[in-house]
């Protein structure tokens, strides 16, 4: 896998019009793991793009009334078969954080990178999922050298109190095992 022009190659890629500039788009330094499913703990449905990209259809299902004019991406989302779905290009500030804090620093969307996985905190994520997030890891590690192993946390790390994802059901261990050891 590699990236080119802040986009990875070879995956799906659907635009979505949730994102701006950042302050400074030399400073690409943390990776944010979160989990989404719509509707919550259904998979392999189309809308996760459709929100991303703006289109979700919110009288498609009763608990979509919510999201009625919410406006959220992320970089890329991983589903349940391990392919990816690239919503922003890296240089770009998606709208996946919120408020939130890491290393005493507040507003992780200016600095960060966000990865959804499809799934639920307490449904297990698939293999093909790790082995997909695990090979975006380590591009993006590559590509963007501030991304440490130790500035790769989950959203309720960021946001603690208000997200819970990605959840007990996400293996912290088996993920970091398939990171490079550079």
């Amino acid at each position: 896998m590699k990236i080119e022009n802040h986009s990875l190659v070879s995956v799906n890629h659907v635009a979505s019009p949730f994102f701006n500039e950042r302050p400074n788009p030399d400073d690409i330094s943390l990776l944010v793991i979160h989990n989404i499913s719509l509707p919550a703990g259904c998979f392999g449905l189309p809308y996760i793009d459709d929100l991303f990209s703006g289109t979700l259809d919110c009288s498609a299902d009763p608990s979509f009334e919510d999201l009625r004019g919410v406006e959220v991406s992320a970089h890329c989302l991983i589903k349940r078969d391990g392919s990816i779905t690239q919503y922003v290009p890296f240089d770009k500030r998606a709208w996946h954080a919120g408020v939130s804090s890491f290393d005493g620093r507040s507003g992780c969307n200016d600095f960060s990178i966000g990865i959804e996985l499809e799934g639920t905190d307490d449904i297990a994520y698939s293999d093909a999922q790790y082995e997909s997030l695990i090979v975006v890891a380590n591009c993006l590690i590559k590509h963007y050298p501030k991304i440490l192993k130790q500035r790769i946390t989950g959203h309720s790390d960021i946001a603690p109190g208000r997200k819970t994802d990605p959840g007990a059901s996400f293996n912290w261990q088996r993920f970091r095992q398939g990171l490079d050891s550079e």
